[in-house]
């Protein structure tokens, strides 16, 4: 039997690389796309790059090319392909606009534009972000709630989110988003809250740092594993027709409940470590936003496999291992 073919745009990255292990083990031959930039960075994959040759193979691009992306798409003709790389920072945004703009929204109208013209029988998964919602009024949200970005980083995610829908639509394809709400994992880097936490924690144990500067603690967030949401992904492909789905935990955790839980896990009070810092508050805030994931639950069965506690721990000894302790000798629980 013929093994069918995916192609991921930012492979390198958090959900690019637990995509790509999903895939493999489902018996998928992999193609993944590395930029400039991430050549001398594989980390994520590297346990990966030891399988034979037809099982993953990289292709050198870049979403600001558009050369590269319709070179790329037409040579390998794959069954699905999987959007993971753009400019997926928040608070970059807001420095980096034009740049956001151009890979966030611009990158994602040529990889549909090349799909269109060379490999129309792909199946394409677009991730969004639940911060597209921006500022709203009700508690939770589903696909259907109106989008009021707030950010740069959530205009472009809009922007790719309609282009998406446009040419589903409009061209047939089978193109799909998916909302996603915050997903983490040790494979994050460090500029984001969760693992900027998480690793301090690591940091403190071993002595090479004493304090951990935060800025809104009470910010609530719905919290999700990057491995749950990449198996959601997949999921989206399978289904007969390409459709748009909310994918979170659904529950709000705050920034505050995520210090308690990683120095609690520790036995370390927070209140001796954390400190407040204006300068890293944003520049416009969002509402508490929390996925209703009721839509994905009902047409492919979705559920998060990792508690919000699994998933503090996970990173905690992670980090734990990287600062050359062992876990066991300082988890608590």
């Amino acid at each position: 039997m013929k093994k069918r073919k995916a192609l991921i745009f930012g492979i390198t990255g958090q959900d690019g690389s637990y995509l790509a292990e999903i895939l493999l083990e489902k018996g998928y031959e992999v193609h993944g796309v590395i930029r400039k930039s991430a050549t001398g960075n594989l980390k994520n994959i590297e346990h990966l790059l030891n399988r034979p040759a037809i099982d993953i193979q990289l292709h050198r691009g870049d979403l600001a090319d558009s050369s590269s992306v319709t070179r790329i798409i037409n040579n390998v003709q794959a069954d699905e392909i999987y959007n993971e790389a753009d400019q997926d920072h928040v608070r970059w945004s807001f420095d980096l606009v034009e740049y956001a703009v151009d890979i966030t929204a611009g990158g994602v109208v040529r990889i549909l534009e090349a799909i269109r013209l060379y490999s129309k029988q792909s199946k394409f998964f677009q991730p969004c972000s639940s911060n597209m919602f921006g500022i709203c009024e009700s508690d939770s949200q589903d696909e259907n709630t109106t989008l009021n970005p707030q950010s740069p980083y959530a205009i472009a995610k809009s922007t790719a989110f309609y282009f998406t829908r446009y040419y589903r639509e409009t061209y047939g394809l089978f193109a799909s988003c998916g909302i996603l709400y915050n997903h983490e994992s040790p494979r994050r880097t460090s500029d984001y809250v969760s693992r900027k936490i998480t690793s301090s924690v690591a940091a403190i144990l071993s002595g090479r740092k004493n304090e951990l500067f935060l800025g809104d603690v009470s910010a609530k967030i719905d919290w999700g594993h990057a491995k749950d949401f990449m198996n959601a992904a997949w999921s989206m492909l399978q289904l007969d027709s390409a459709d748009d789905f909310v994918i979170g935990s659904g529950e709000s955790h705050s920034v505050e409940d995520l210090v308690k839980e990683a120095f609690g896990l520790v036995g370390l009070d927070y209140k001796d470590y954390v400190r407040f810092d204006d300068n890293l508050v944003r520049v416009s805030r969002t509402s508490t936003l929390v996925g209703n994931v009721s839509k994905a639950k009902d047409r492919f069965e979705f559920k998060c496999t990792y508690s919000f506690s699994d998933l503090i721990k996970e990173m905690l000894i992670n980090d734990i291992k990287l600062e050359g302790l062992d876990p066991k000798d300082y988890i608590l629980k």
